[in-house]
């Protein structure tokens, strides 16, 4: 576990946000705010990892700590260090210290890659020596202007007057700053055009629209420029699969999210994410997810009551 100790030009911003995100996040789960790609959460006891999809995205834990695993990489952060992904991902999320007295609280805020590449073009000094990153996700320390920047996004929830106006000058300074962080080579590799993280990154996107079309991955990579052996070898290098493996991920969690959120049945639902075989649905299902769809979702509907189920989900 990570040590939980914070300089003292973190302690007093840290406990601004504690009160705002407290506030915000009332009880366990995940809240979305009235602030565009900023969503707070609350978990009042360690728990063990749980599987998403995350976006690319920054999170900050206020209090307590957190820790992702993507293949066989294992990402730890807490109040002095934060997380950064740069594609959408699956992953595990687990929440490693948290209490009734003392929940773990925090914040996602999705990253836009379109603002990276301008402010990478923009200026010079941004641009760093172009070398290849082999991950989609890192743990950076949390310097006191990046927590400013963020500080004054969440106070942004208390006078939401003022939201149109300076949400997208904070947005794009939280941007900037993570630019100038020790993450930058990071998302400098996925968001600057014609990079092999880019062209994955715009391949994951077309999968994300497309995930029920029969996916060719030949005609995929020469869609964004790459040759097949290259673009095989940077898919799994970024995402811990291969882009096979990665339409299944995808389609399983669309297909739990029909059957959960809009009733529909196994065979239904299978057919929706392009199975074209119920059985084979149900055999994938169940190595993915541990039990067969129908008596998943049973379980999952007799349960305590849970947020929908999204294939998006806040790590």
């Amino acid at each position: 576990m990570l040590p939980n100790t914070q300089p003292r030009s973190l302690a007093n911003p840290m406990a601004k946000l504690c009160k705002v995100i407290g506030a915000h996040a009332p009880a366990a789960g995940d809240f979305a705010t009235s602030i565009a790609d900023l969503s707070v959460y609350r978990r009042n006891a360690p728990a063990p990892p749980v599987t998403c999809i995350v976006e690319p995205s920054i999170v900050l834990v206020v209090q307590g700590a957190k820790e992702m695993v993507i293949g066989s990489d294992v990402f730890p952060y807490d109040t002095t260090r934060f997380l950064v992904t740069s594609l959408n991902i699956p992953a595990n999320s687990a929440v490693t210290m948290a209490s009734d007295s003392a929940p773990c609280l925090g914040m996602v805020f999705k990253l836009d890659l379109r603002t990276l590449a301008e402010l990478i073009a923009q200026d010079g000094r941004l641009v760093g020596s172009g070398k290849s990153v082999h991950t989609s996700a890192g743990v950076g320390q949390l310097s006191p202007k990046l927590l400013e920047s963020f500080t004054r996004l969440v106070e942004l929830l208390e006078e939401p007057d003022a939201i149109p106006v300076l949400w997208p000058l904070i947005q794009r300074e939280i941007h900037y700053r993570l630019l100038l962080s020790d993450q930058a080579p990071l998302l400098r590799y996925i968001a600057s055009v014609g990079s092999k993280g880019h062209r994955i990154a715009k391949a994951i996107d077309w999968m994300k629209v497309n995930y029920a079309a029969p996916l060719r991955v030949d005609e995929l990579a020469s869609q964004v420029q790459m040759g097949l052996s290259t673009f095989h070898q940077h898919f799994r290098q970024l995402t811990a699969m291969s882009p096979l493996q990665y339409q299944k991920w995808l389609r399983l969690n669309e297909a739990k999210r029909l059957m959960l959120n809009e009733h529909l049945d196994a065979a239904t639902a299978a057919f929706k994410v392009g199975y074209e075989s119920p059985s084979q649905f149900s055999r994938e299902y169940g190595r993915q997810f541990g039990t067969p769809p129908k008596r998943d979702i049973a379980e999952l509907r007799l349960g305590a009551e849970r947020p929908s189920v999204s294939t998006l989900n806040v790590p």
